[in-house]
């Protein structure tokens, strides 16, 4: 479980600096044009930028009219189109589950349509007690198209036990292998959404409920079964690229 949270931790920390406005290069030509880009050189006849794609730009002094440091007004969000979201977070509050605070870490591939309504698939890794994947399918609505919106979302699926059978518990002497089994997992929350050029963060709460169980034989040679019924908020924060 520590490496798996190792991870995580690594993952998130590449993904924050990504989540900030990116300055670009900005030349503003006489024609009213503006190329936004890395500029690579300027000397008195010539500027040369490369832009986002890699294309290569190059105008005489005669046709700049000056350069600065911006970032890039905001176009609008994303219309259509597939894309992919990053998330992590806790399942806060205790119910039947000795476990306070289990760890998330999901990747949701999904597909925008008409700007506000957004569906996707998605998989990860859940730390309850044992090492969990969920499987699940999401709706999204944002509430309007502006930089920053307020949504709404509903996800169902299930657990999938991914861990090992074999855990150190110090009620358990003679270490009997505990049998875990996934279950039932839904969700419904609200949350709202930063949109900064072609990335998106976002911070959401939900309601979250989800099964697990395991089978253990005791020294008796009787095989129990034990039940963990998980209500939670569930608070994430997150990227949509």
């Amino acid at each position: 479980m520590k490496k798996h949270l190792i991870i995580l931790i690594v993952l998130t920390i590449i993904a924050l600096p990504m989540s900030g406005q990116r300055t670009k290069d900005a030349v503003y030509l006489k024609n009213g044009s503006v190329i936004y880009g890395k500029l690579l050189e300027i000397s008195e006849n010539k500027y040369k930028i490369q832009t986002s794609d890699g294309s290569i730009f190059n105008f005489s002094s005669d046709e700049v009219d000056k350069f600065l440091k911006e970032s890039p007004h905001f176009d609008g969000r994303k219309s259509t189109g597939a894309g992919f979201a990053l998330e992590s977070g806790l399942l806060i509050g205790s119910q039947n589950s000795s476990f306070s605070a289990p760890f998330s870490f999901n990747i949701i591939i999904n597909y925008t349509s008409m700007t506000n309504n957004i569906i996707g698939i998605g998989s990860g890794v859940e730390f309850m007690g044992s090492t969990f994947s969920p499987v699940f399918f999401e709706y999204k609505r944002l509430f309007n198209d502006r930089k920053t919106a307020p949504f709404i979302f509903f996800r169902g699926g299930g657990l999938f036990h991914t861990g090992g059978d074999v855990e150190d518990d110090p009620y358990n002497q003679y270490n009997y292998t505990k049998d875990y089994k996934g279950g039932i997992s839904l969700g419904m929350g609200t949350g709202i959404s930063w949109a900064k050029e072609d990335i998106e963060t976002y911070l959401s709460f939900a309601f979250r409920y989800a099964q697990t169980s395991y089978k253990q034989r005791d020294y008796n040679n009787i095989i129990y079964t034990y039940k963990n019924n998980y209500n939670r908020l569930e608070i994430k924060f997150g990227f949509k690229f």
